[in-house]
Order: structure tokens, then sequence, then C-alpha cells
């Protein structure tokens, strides 16, 4: 069960936009990772690329925790908004649960629940 520091530190390293750092300093080597039931990715250095493919695609990124965060013994749910500036110019404004199980003080296992029709991005008006 992570403490409520650790928490605290991972939801800021994620408000602060740094996802890929995040993924290196909370989730376990092999830690799988999922979106709306697709294939899990598999290990913390596929996480870590992930974030920086889609980062690198970005002009800016906001990540914002809605609390409260539900903690149950090993289990963390957490409610994220997040807004993409696009490098094309576009944006994509989504919101997400991820469900955590955690060992100790790092991530092995992660779904994310959102709507994907979210994920499509947006010409700015």
């Amino acid at each position: 069960m992570p403490t409520t520091d650790t928490l605290e530190r991972f939801i800021a390293a994620v408000e602060s936009n740094a996802h890929d750092a995040a993924c290196e300093a909370f989730y376990d080597e092999q830690s799988t990772m999922q979106e709306n039931q697709g294939v899990p990715r598999v290990g913390r250095d596929a996480h870590v690329a992930n974030e920086r493919r889609v980062m690198a695609r970005a002009k800016s990124i906001s990540s914002t925790c809605v609390r409260p965060v539900l903690v149950s013994g090993d289990v963390v749910v957490i409610r994220w908004i997040f807004h993409f500036e696009w490098l094309d110019g576009s944006v994509t404004h989504m919101e997400e649960l991820a469900w955590q199980r955690w060992s100790g003080e790092r991530i092995v296992e992660e779904t994310f629940f959102y709507d994907p029709a979210q994920r499509v991005p947006r010409e700015v008006i």
C-alpha cells in the first residue's frame, strides 16, 4: 500500500506534466498499463516510451487530479482531467479514471477508463 506522501508525490509529478518521470519513479519494472480493456503495455520502459511519444506530439499539456483520491488497501483510483494542445494546432480534452494496484510504493498494474471519443483531436475554432 502506498503512503500518503508517495501518492502526493506521484500526483504532483503528473500534474507538473512530468508523465515520463512519474513512470520512471513510481512504476514497477514489470508493471502493466492498459487502456479501456485494450492489450496491456508491459514494463516500465514501455510506459516511459509511450509517454515520451505522446509528449513529443504536444505543444502543451495540462494535467489535473480531481479529488478525492480513492484508496482501499493496495488499490488507488484517481480521476484525471487532461488537456492537450497538439503541434498541429488541434486540441484534445479528456477525463479518465485510473485504477491502480500498488505493491508497496510502486504501481504494478494500471487500467485507464475513458470514453475513447475524447481522444479524437478537435480543431480550435
